[in-house]
């Protein structure tokens, strides 16, 4: 069987016999874990192991949403809290590095936790640069409201993932941070001018650009494609993540279930490899939904298998020496001295 292009989201906390079933008939590239998948570390240790065995491939990237605020899958009390990615840029510091230092900290820990349950992708760092009054949907899952901080420690949590052995995520490609609307909800449209547009929202994705995989934001913006939003526009994809941003690592759509995009399954994905996408991502777990797009779904070949298999390449087998009491320690003593 070969491997097709599309990431899969399960029901519960451990696989049904149908999805079993499902899995090892058309074998996804990879697997996403939400909050309704996780309960104790040894559970969450099984079903990555489950979800593996469905497609026979130990290297099977298993994702999540671990960015600490309000989006952590993985919390107490057998995971600790984390801050949102705002909090390290309200850190008052002699030095930028330090600020750098801590956002690649919180990130090293968060790899720790990952690393140690069997999931090899975090869906972070969020590159996106919010405007005032722009919707809350990203807030304060942003660094900073420049696109300089955003960068800066975009990279740093990134890099910290990266030496932990998880692969970062850098989302939400080209853009989300000036919708004015909940893409979960409805379709975000944006006005800007592209000179705009590519002065302040594309820049961190420009500057991260080497990073091994990126999601797609469902965000029209006129000045580009007035019809259609990043993950089913092939203007978006290649005149700007492909040309403008020079992005050649693996992009994955968001979630094809949210209610910015329209059409049934089958069409949403169909759409996002004709835009350009590299592999759909759906989460909900919904077997009905999953079917159409695995139908859509082409094999893994060409360009975006060499781009799914330099992301696995980018896994460090031996993450860097690590002492996590005492990275703990030093992050609590800068978010407590911060607040």
């Amino acid at each position: 069987m070969t491997t097709r292009a599309f990431i899969a989201g399960c029901s519960g906390l451990h696989l049904t016999p149908d999805e079993t079933a499902f899995f090892r008939e058309s074998d996804p590239w990879g697997f996403i874990l939400f909050r309704r998948n996780v309960d104790s570390p040894e559970q969450v240790r099984a079903l990555c192991d489950a979800l593996r065995e469905t497609v026979g491939r130990s290297d099977a990237p298993i994702l999540i949403d671990q960015e600490g605020g309000r989006v952590q899958r993985l919390g107490p009390p057998h995971w600790p809290k984390y801050p949102p990615a705002s909090a390290y840029g309200r850190i008052h510091a002699n030095s930028p590095l330090v600020l750098q230092e801590l956002a690649g900290l919180g990130a090293r820990l968060i790899a720790h936790d990952l690393l140690a349950l069997g999931i090899t992708v975090d869906c972070m760092p969020v590159l996106d640069v919010p405007v005032a009054g722009a919707h809350d949907v990203i807030g304060d899952r942003a660094y900073g409201a420049d696109p300089q901080t955003v960068a800066v420690l975009g990279r740093a949590a990134a890099e910290g993932l990266l030496a932990g052995g998880v692969l970062p995520v850098i989302k939400h490609i080209p853009g989300h941070g000036r919708a004015f609307a909940d893409s979960h909800l409805s379709l975000p449209v944006v006005e800007t001018s592209l000179a705009e547009l590519e002065r302040r929202d594309f820049a961190p994705f420009r500057i991260l650009a080497d990073m091994p995989l990126a999601m797609t934001a469902h965000v029209v913006y006129t000045a580009i494609d007035p019809d259609r939003p990043a993950t089913t526009s092939r203007v978006v994809m290649d005149r700007i993540v492909r040309g403008h941003i020079g992005y050649d690592g693996l992009v994955m759509s968001d979630d094809l279930s949210m209610q910015a995009l329209s059409g049934s399954f089958r069409e949403r994905a169909e759409a996002s490899f004709g835009a350009g996408c590299d592999v759909a991502l759906h989460c909900n777990g919904r077997l009905d939904e999953m079917k159409p797009i695995a139908e859509a779904a082409p094999l893994l070949e060409g360009d975006a298998l060499r781009r799914a298999e330099a992301a696995l390449q980018r896994i460090r087998h031996e993450p860097e020496p690590f002492d996590p009491v005492d990275a703990r320690a030093r992050l609590d003593a800068a978010l407590a001295a911060a607040a």
